[in-house]
């Protein structure tokens, strides 16, 4: 039954973070525009898309429900994301889809890193290592570039920051993803009017630039969606692999198509994290190997006693 359940959700995770991987395609359409206009339509449409979700679903009501905590927590998340959006939007437009692709490689190493200084969690020599490694790659590659990764390491932390908030936020993916719109709604709304008002908005300068702005609600929805159905179906384990999928493309397309320098420096810098990220991986599938193992035991030496019993 698990086997059963696991197959479509592995396609629903191989999915989203498919499309997460072509979001440098998506976004470099909209270079007409600054990376700050682009992150508040953003912001607009994709709350606009799942209000609509949740209203043909019969669910707005929930959102009456949520404490004044929790929208504390959707803030703290709002605004992290937002500084994850605009990042990520500045640097495909900018031409440094490389590094923020690398960004999300070393998201997974940053929220260890996170757990460590925040939460004192204690690590495992393996652990230690990747982490070891990682900082490694980071002053390889502050050498190479000339200056620290700034742009993936934002992104990295803002996204961290982003999931530590989401794991204590008591809320499902859409009522999490409309708490969070709401709150950043009315700042995304003011900013816009500002540039209305100025005649800077790259909005209303044709139909398909104003098409290409509302398409990022469904756009930033529809890979939200498959991950959630992918997470509830999935083991994390699983779910830690497909994860990567998205940074090998996002990095595919910033090397073959967008033709991003790659000298010899970077890639020895991108080598270290991949060798981080599978020392990082090994010892996270075999300590869930030794859980499913440990789960299992008691249920065999219970099954033996039965047995010997009868």
């Amino acid at each position: 039954m698990q086997r059963s359940r696991s197959i479509p959700g592995v396609a629903f995770g191989t999915s989203a973070f498919f499309l997460w991987g072509l979001f440098p395609a998506f976004f470099g359409l909209l270079a007409f525009a600054g990376a700050a206009e682009v992150v508040a339509q953003r912001i607009l449409w994709t709350l606009l898309v799942v209000l609509a979700v949740l209203l043909v679903s019969g669910r707005l009501r929930e959102l009456r429900g949520i404490g004044p905590r929790t929208w504390r927590l959707a803030a703290v998340a709002s605004a992290a994301i937002a500084i994850n959006w605009g990042v990520y939007v500045y640097g495909v437009i900018s031409g440094h889809v490389v590094e923020c692709a690398l960004g999300y490689f070393i998201n997974p190493l940053v929220t260890v890193a996170f757990g460590v200084l925040i939460f004192r969690e204690r690590l495992a020599k393996a652990q230690w290592a990747a982490l070891g490694l990682g900082a490694a790659a980071v002053a390889v590659l502050t050498v190479d570039y000339g200056r620290p990764p700034v742009i993936a390491l934002v992104l990295a932390c803002s996204f961290a920051t982003y999931g530590l908030v989401k794991k204590v936020v008591p809320l499902d993916a859409l009522r999490g993803i409309a708490a969070e719109g709401v709150v950043a709604a009315p700042f995304a709304l003011i900013f816009l009017i500002g540039l209305a008002v100025t005649g800077r908005s790259e909005f209303g300068s044709s139909a398909g630039h104003a098409a290409l702005m509302m398409a990022t609600g469904p756009v930033t929805l529809i890979p939200l969606l498959l991950f959630s159905v992918a997470a509830q179906r999935v083991p994390l384990s699983t779910m830690g692999l497909l994860q990567y999928l998205t940074p090998a493309l996002q990095m595919a397309w910033g090397v073959a198509i967008a033709h991003e320098p790659m000298p010899a420096s970077r890639w020895a810098g991108f080598a270290l994290i991949w060798a981080a990220l599978a020392i990082f991986t090994a010892h996270a599938l075999l300590r869930a190997r030794r859980t499913r193992l440990g789960r299992r035991s008691p249920a065999v030496a219970e099954n033996n006693s039965v047995q010997k019993s009868a």
